[in-house]
């Protein structure tokens, strides 16, 4: 048995990984999905200053005031930021850290450093014409997610929060050796791939992560919850 800590990207909550905990709970695993501060359910603690590191101490401070270990981190989209932080503060308490269609970071790095150009540039742009610290959301990012279910956009839709400019422009401190010594493992969706992604894939390739492939879209958990749960139940035994 593992225990899972499923961390959701970003305009999302806890509520993403609604069909794919029970899949593993029913293989005897325990799940934990957190919702990260400002978004989801937590929408009303979004202010200027939450950033990359409020949400490494939130998934910290699950973890433990759960007493947790053995676990399987599974990291979507932004929160694939979070990883060299997490495994440099969790360490021994990790079994494995999963990138789901997820963006990585070396040590001095943001997010939108490795977001295409004129990605990171719309992101600010969106933020400027704003209110200037957060990013708001829109159903533009089901297009960009290629979310195509009718019913799906509407459930997705109505929860999408704005998101903290600070979690894409902080620049992660964090020492690589802990995570370069755990297993780990990228999940990349193909069904349709995400081109932003791409940077993150080469350079997990390179960082000898173990790669493994979905046939579906960016909201992995949501548009194949069966497969997803699938991919994270082969890993975790």
């Amino acid at each position: 048995m593992a225990t899972f800590v499923l961390i959701h990207g970003a305009m999302h909550g806890g509520w993403c990984w609604r069909d794919v905990e029970p899949l593993l709970r029913e293989a005897g695993h325990r799940t934990y999905a957190p919702t990260l501060t400002g978004q989801g359910d937590r929408a009303d603690e979004l202010t200027p200053q939450v950033g990359v590191s409020t949400h490494v101490d939130d998934v910290i401070d699950v973890v433990e005031a759960h007493g947790l270990t053995d676990i399987v981190l599974v990291l979507h989209s932004y929160a694939g930021v979070l990883a060299g932080p997490l495994a440099d503060r969790l360490r021994d308490r990790l079994r494995t850290v999963v990138a789901a269609g997820a963006f990585l970071v070396e040590p001095g790095e943001c997010l939108l450093d490795v977001e295409p150009p004129a990605v990171a540039a719309r992101y600010r742009e969106l933020a400027d014409a704003g209110e200037g610290w957060r990013i708001p959301t829109s159903t533009a990012f089901l297009d960009q997610w290629a979310v195509t279910d009718p019913d799906l956009r509407e459930f997705i839709g109505t929860r999408l929060t704005d998101f903290p400019l600070r979690c894409a422009t902080d620049r992660v401190v964090f020492d690589p050796k802990p995570l370069a010594a755990l297993p780990r493992v990228y999940l990349e969706h193909t069904d349709p791939p995400l081109a932003s992604l791409a940077q993150s894939i080469d350079r997990a390739a390179a960082a000898g992560w173990v790669h493994r492939t979905i046939a579906t879209g960016h909201d992995l958990m949501l548009t194949d919850p069966e497969g997803t749960a699938a991919v994270l139940r082969d890993i975790a035994e």
